[in-house]
């Protein structure tokens, strides 16, 4: 059995799970989050306040998603009462970022200012000038979009320029050597 999948989610106060056929819906403080199932090889209950994922048989479809939902339901819990955050740093000789409205504005390197929006259910702030900041409830939006961002100028490993995450490490490579 599924060591992920067989680990029951406690819901915490103040969140709501409605099952239906194929439809999962949880409503937090935060917001509501939708996610479709497999509904003919999962079943999911409601017991007391937790949570339980089950699988309906045996076969290898029903194993490879009984961890999957149960990771997806325990992901929406989180971000319906917490919300996810990830950081970016830009890094780079005159670079940095801004917020005009609703946009992000990047300068980094180009002849041109970058305008990045995001997509809905995402919130771009700008603490200082070398950081992002992007938070959600869905988990999957708020990577989606950091990755995004991060794509518009990958840090590069010579003198380290670019948009990294803030928990990412760059390993620095030596540059050319004379040679004699």
């Amino acid at each position: 059995m599924s060591r992920i999948g067989k680990a029951p989610i406690t819901i915490p106060a103040g969140v709501t799970l409605e099952v239906s056929e194929n439809l999962l819906t949880v409503k937090g403080p935060k917001g509501t989050l939708v996610q479709d199932y497999d509904g003919s090889l999962i079943t999911v209950k409601v017991e007391g306040a937790q949570i339980i994922v089950e699988r309906k048989n045996d076969l290898a479809p029903a194993r490879a998603k009984h961890g999957l939902y149960r990771a997806l339901l325990q992901n929406m819990v989180i971000g319906v009462t917490n919300g996810y955050e990830k950081g970016l740093i830009v890094n780079g000789v005159g670079w940095k970022v801004n917020m005009q409205g609703d946009k992000l504005i990047l300068n980094v390197g180009f002849s041109h200012p970058v305008e990045f929006v995001a997509m809905e259910g995402i919130k771009l702030a700008c603490p200082s000038q070398t950081e992002i900041t992007v938070s959600g409830i869905d988990k999957v939006k708020v990577g989606q979009v950091a990755a995004s961002l991060r794509a518009i100028r990958k840090p590069e490993p010579y003198h380290g320029y670019g948009i990294r995450y803030k928990d990412e490490v760059i390993e620095r490579k030596e540059g050319k050597t004379a040679g004699k």
